[in-house]
């Protein structure tokens, strides 16, 4: 089968590829810059240089395919363009379902995020959750919007199924999507030595296989019209790094950062990225998140996909594994 996939030289778009050139399908891979194609280069992969703002270019790439990932988004923290983000989370999803829907391919699964369920308390939000009043992201927001949008076309071709992951990490690209297991390396090397505030406050994290099955799973059994949340074990900061710690067997003492400085930092880069245009490597709406749990349940996908996520302790002890098999790291005191 030739399936088609956008953000393919990505995080999730890479793990996403291998899987379904590994079960005998050909992706038209469509990708915008050159180095990052060599990370999907490869047999049963046929690359297309193009951008989902460009209709012409998803028009070429799609021809002869019959299903549709669409993962590609903006989910860095800072853009000093604010509507790139909405551009390119919206505008550019629509162009790729209208032209899905000309191709003639039947089904669209596309990437959203959990991060749109808002901040939780200690009960664990779902698909059904009232959404919430206001977002701390221009991330979150522009996919809620494009939600509101898709819920809200009146077409039958293509079918179009909704995924929302939470904090993905594991093996592979260390990209800006993938911040969990870069955070999880720099413990590991001594470079990581905070949680914020007390540590406590949860939030769910998901292992990229199990993303990546989920998605194939809401391919073959989603709903139309339906959402489903991909995630994995709802676990605190503490329990992150107490997780990281025994599989590596590396201890590091880490510091309580109060919430209220980890926030006068963030304005201050996000000021200094203003002037020298390079990305803080926090920001004050992340700041904000930290304050809250973010505690949401999978059981949809559970019950009615056959999603099977991975234990935390487990995707973590074999993200801690693939970091000591493939990357030199150093460790301090």
């Amino acid at each position: 089968m030739k399936i088609f996939v956008t953000g393919a030289t990505g995080f999730i778009g890479i793990q996403l590829v291998k899987r379904l050139v590994s079960q005998g399908n050909t992706v038209h891979a469509l990708y915008r810059n050159e180095f990052k194609a060599s990370l999907v280069r490869g047999d049963g992969v046929v690359l297309f240089k193009g951008d989902i703002l460009q209709k012409e270019s998803l028009s070429a790439a799609m021809l002869g395919c019959n299903q549709a990932y669409h993962v590609a988004a903006f989910a860095g923290v800072w853009s000093k363009d604010p509507g790139m983000v909405q551009r390119l989370n919206v505008e550019g999803a629509l162009n790729v379902i209208d032209a899905a829907g000309a191709a003639g391919i039947k089904r669209v699964v596309v990437t959203s995020t959990a991060g749109i369920l808002g901040p939780s308390d200690q009960v664990a939000l779902n698909e059904e959750s009232p959404p919430p009043s206001s977002f701390f992201t221009e991330y979150e927001k522009s996919k809620f919007i494009l939600e509101q949008r898709l819920m809200a076309l009146k077409i039958n071709i293509p079918e179009v199924v909704i995924v929302n992951p939470t904090r993905v990490y594991g093996p592979g690209f260390l990209s800006e999507s993938n911040g969990v297991t870069r955070m999880i390396k720099k413990y590991m090397e001594g470079r990581w030595r905070f949680v914020p505030g007390n540590g406590n406050r949860s939030g769910n994290y998901v292992y990229i296989e199990d993303v990546v099955t989920g998605h194939m799973l809401a391919m073959e059994k989603g709903i139309p019209g339906q959402r489903y949340i991909l995630g994995g074990d709802n676990i605190t900061y503490n329990q992150l790094f107490q997780f990281t710690a025994e599989a590596s067997g590396i201890h590091k003492k880490l510091f309580k950062l109060p919430l209220g400085l980890m926030l006068a930092a963030a304005v201050f880069m996000k000021g200094i990225s203003m002037i020298t245009n390079r990305p803080p490597m926090i920001v004050p709406d992340l700041v904000r998140k930290f304050n809250h749990h973010w505690i949401v349940s999978s059981d949809k996908a559970i019950n009615t996909l056959g999603y099977e996520p991975l234990a935390a302790s487990e995707g973590i002890r074999r993200t801690v594994h693939w970091i000591l098999s493939n990357h030199k790291h150093q460790t301090d005191d």
